[in-house]
């Protein structure tokens, strides 16, 4: 389709001469902004990516895909529920719990906390908890007077295995001169790490035979938490749920209780990419204007082509190799620089830390401790043909343009 003349003419007007250099300037900007802006667009895509792979990873590694509980109050008979509900083939597991909001204290410093009550085979089979502890075991886990509790909570009451903490319920006794908090002392038995400050600063895992005590629920539990082989198949499940549970039971899927915050990061995941994309229409102008001024400054050029011979189809398709060329390298240079940003994200983030002494990611606040890229296949793919269909698009006018020059005006302008 191109012709060996078209490419070598279109090589020689990309390397400007000395007096031509400004419009080589603008063509080098042009080739920067559509690399820049195609890297920018695959990090940023594949660190939202990332971050809402990895939350979404530990919210379910530690939360039931599915919380079955009764509309009123606690529930009764769970141990039947639990094992009708871990027949079903869609279940990998059905765990009674206890969950209770409480204040924790130790060595004078208090903060709140959720007790969640658990058997210890219970605790077992959550990976993301008993694959991810730091001081102590599972095996630890039993008695009436043990909990484990997260890494930063533990660092922030400088307490650590063997040492006590304090429970205290909001729900405590009622007596003749008012309502006591109900508080008891725990020995800590263990240490996890869960990676999310929220969790390792607030969760407290307790025995469920030692929360009910302390709850006083009696023979009853708070809810039952089903995991299940596909997360995305909890609302069909949870259907089937209720089918086996007695009147008055709900069951509310992990996409119901985490919908704003999952919401939110779509949201901001397609504003962010529709705004990132702009940077690449940008550099799609900076092609045009470049163009633009290469087709002006080769007027006489073009027009002595014409008279010898030359058709408007050949000196468009060398103005297209012209704007081609620059969109393709930088796409390509792009896609090169964002899949090398992405794989190294996390040295390059400690690099700056260590030359800036600023925290870039403080786990606080994003709730993960280390930034996550995860790069999609059919979404770099589309950022890439993005960047290449926008970059052609550029040079159809300048071209067409330049094909339809007018060799004797151009001469007559000269």
């Amino acid at each position: 389709m191109f012709r060996r003349f078209e490419w070598m003419l279109a090589g020689r007007y990309l390397r400007a001469r000395r007096q031509e250099g400004f419009i080589s300037i603008i063509a080098w900007f042009s080739l920067l902004g559509i690399g820049l802006g195609v890297a920018t667009l695959i990090i940023v895509m594949a660190v939202m990516n990332g971050f809402r792979a990895e939350l979404m990873g530990r919210i379910l590694g530690i939360n039931g895909h599915v919380v079955v509980q009764a509309q009123f109050g606690p529930m009764p008979d769970y141990g039947d529920l639990a094992a009708k509900y871990e027949a079903l083939p869609d279940v990998v597991s059905a765990m009674p719990m206890v969950e209770a909001q409480v204040m924790v204290t130790a060595r004078g410093q208090a903060g709140g906390g959720l007790v969640r009550g658990l058997s210890q085979s219970d605790l077992a089979r959550l990976p993301l908890v008993s694959g991810n502890i730091v001081a102590g075991s599972v095996a630890d886990f039993t008695g009436d007077d043990v909990v484990m509790i997260g890494q930063r909570m533990a660092d922030r009451m400088g307490v650590r295995v063997g040492d006590s903490v304090t429970i205290l319920s909001p729900t405590g006794t009622t007596t003749v001169v008012g309502t006591t908090p109900r508080m008891k002392a725990y020995r800590i038995a263990g240490l996890f790490n869960l990676g999310m400050a929220e969790y390792d600063s607030t969760f407290v895992f307790m025995p469920i035979d030692a929360a009910r005590a302390f709850f006083r629920t009696g023979e009853s539990v708070s809810a039952i938490e089903v995991m299940i082989r596909q997360p995305d198949d909890a609302a069909m499940v949870g259907k089937k749920l209720i089918g086996l549970s007695p009147v008055g039971t709900r069951a509310t899927t992990w996409q119901v209780l985490n919908a704003t915050f999952f919401g939110a990061l779509a949201v901001e995941r397609n504003v962010m990419f529709l705004i990132l994309t702009l940077i690449i229409v940008v550099a799609a102008f900076n092609i045009i204007s470049s163009l633009i001024m290469l087709v002006k400054d080769k007027g006489r050029g073009i027009a002595i082509l014409r008279t010898m011979g030359a058709t408007q189809g050949m000196i468009m398709r060398v103005f297209l190799i012209c704007g081609a060329s620059i969109g393709v390298i930088g796409t390509l240079g792009g896609f090169a620089l964002g899949v090398v940003f992405c794989e190294n994200i996390e040295t390059i983030r400690q690099a700056l830390q260590s030359l800036t002494g600023a925290r870039l990611f403080p786990d606080e606040i994003y709730f993960l401790s280390k930034i996550p890229a995860k790069m999609e296949i059919d979404e770099t793919v589309t950022v890439v043909f993005m960047g290449l269909a926008l970059s052609l698009l550029a040079t159809l006018y300048p071209s067409w343009r330049a094909a339809r020059l007018d060799p004797v005006e151009a001469l007559r302008h000269e």
